[in-house]
């Protein structure tokens, strides 16, 4: 006898653990910023296999429901089981037919929890998530929760590399112009998100933009951003 037993590959426990060790798919900066009437949060199109930018047609943004919209950076697999999750607690919502709904924040802390319990088990959903929407009380808000539970409200949030580039740009902004609008929040992301273009290399000149306010929650289609490569040779001081 050989010694291996054929029955190994079908008694329990016996295969490895199947835990997400490294993100393959990924997408890359999530923003968002809140404004006079509403919140605004944009993200690109881009899900890079390592470094190729293998799928240029993704979105990365989810309406939850009229009161909420979600961006996802990271694994774009863990953040489809996230959307399925939301998915499925919207439809119980509204088979139970009572007309109440979750509103941005407890939609924020809820995943807050699901993400800290995922990470409690060493098995960590591979995401950092922004959600804007409003309150029941109809205020503007933006949340931020990264794979290991960590959250925060704020007036910005970025993720990945837009919070080393297009944050700084956003504060800026804010502090030029506190009484921000939604169409003057719009044209900061472009201008953020085509900065990002020319200086991360995981994201993309396509993007999407998602609005919500008292009166609307929606996702653009996918926008493609002029770009200009000839300002490459400006920048001085990297010879």
């Amino acid at each position: 006898s050989s010694g291996i037993n054929a029955e190994w590959p079908l008694r329990p426990g016996s295969q490895p653990r199947k835990h997400t060790l490294q993100p393959i798919v990924t997408g890359t900066s999530v923003l968002g910023i809140k404004c006079r009437d509403g919140v605004v949060v944009a993200a690109d199109t881009l899900g890079s296999y390592g470094s190729l930018a293998r799928f240029r047609d993704i979105s990365r943004l989810m309406k939850v429901n009229d009161s909420t919209i979600i961006g996802g950076f990271g694994d774009y697999a863990d953040f489809q089981f996230i959307m399925k999750l939301l998915e499925q607690q919207t439809i119980d919502d509204n088979v139970v037919g009572d007309g109440v709904y979750r509103d941005a924040p407890s939609i924020h802390n809820w995943l807050r929890c699901v993400l800290y319990n995922r990470r409690s088990k060493m098995n960590p959903l591979w995401n950092t998530i922004v959600v804007a929407g409003r309150d029941f009380a109809g205020k503007p808000y933006l949340g931020y929760v990264d794979k290991i539970g960590v959250s925060f409200t704020d007036k910005s949030v970025a993720t990945g590399f837009g919070s080393y580039i297009a944050q700084p740009m956003m504060r800026k902004a804010m502090e030029e112009n506190p009484n921000m609008s939604v169409e003057e929040a719009k044209r900061l992301m472009e201008r953020c998100l085509k900065v990002l273009f020319y200086r991360d290399c995981r994201s993309l000149n396509r993007f999407q933009i998602g609005v919500v306010t008292e009166t609307e929650s929606s996702i653009s289609d996918p926008i493609s951003a002029e770009t200009d490569w000839s300002i490459g040779a400006n920048p001085s001081g990297y010879e």
